[in-house]
């Protein structure tokens, strides 16, 4: 958990974020703000990517720990987006800068866990090969990322949670079908 001068540097920034696109945000302007000296700054963070860095890590071990298990993909793709739809002005200016690589690879890694965790659920007691699962389980890491990435190209306008829904409804069973022809292929 973050100490209180590192707590107060992340609200501030995210407060910045809310008013200015990242390209805009100095450290000078974060210790400003925030009243601490840029000592104290750059004693917690090299610069401005580190913070981001550091903050993107912290909301993804967030995330592991509020879904210790996935029993959907819907709650997956759901699970994947609740963060950016909380903050979608400061994720909207990360994912639009030249720092957009961070907020990727936070997304990757979240698609990752929650993917991952549904499979663990979904695969329960099931032999399949495991190179079998690692392809479901790429399929479905693919299809969260596209369909969060989409949504963030949209300037996260369009109504993501309706259409996950619909992508839900419309793609019921093929799971259990991935997995009944991976574990016949086994059988035979």
């Amino acid at each position: 958990m973050a100490n209180f001068t590192e707590k107060a540097i992340r609200e501030t920034f995210v407060e910045l974020l809310n008013e200015y696109p990242l390209s805009q945000i100095t450290v000078k302007m974060i210790v400003e703000k925030c009243g601490i000296n840029r000592n104290s700054f750059y004693y917690h963070y090299q610069d401005i990517p580190e913070l981001i860095e550091e903050m993107v890590l912290e909301e993804t071990n967030r995330i592991v720990e509020e879904y210790p298990s996935i029993d959907s993909i819907e709650t997956a793709l759901k699970a994947a987006i609740d963060f950016a739809s909380k903050y979608r002005k400061p994720i909207l200016h990360i994912y639009n800068s030249v720092n957009r690589d961070i907020f990727e690879r936070y997304l990757w890694n979240v698609c990752k866990y929650t993917v991952k965790s549904y499979a663990d659920t979904t695969f329960e007691g099931v032999e399949v090969d495991p190179e079998d699962r690692e392809m479901i389980e790429r399929f479905y890491r693919c299809e969260c990322f596209g369909v969060v990435l989409g949504w963030l190209n949209d300037n996260m306008n369009s109504d993501v949670y309706s259409q996950i829904s619909r992508f839900c409804e419309v793609h019921k069973g093929i799971p259990e079908e991935m997995i009944r022809r991976c574990v016949e292929k086994n059988n035979k």
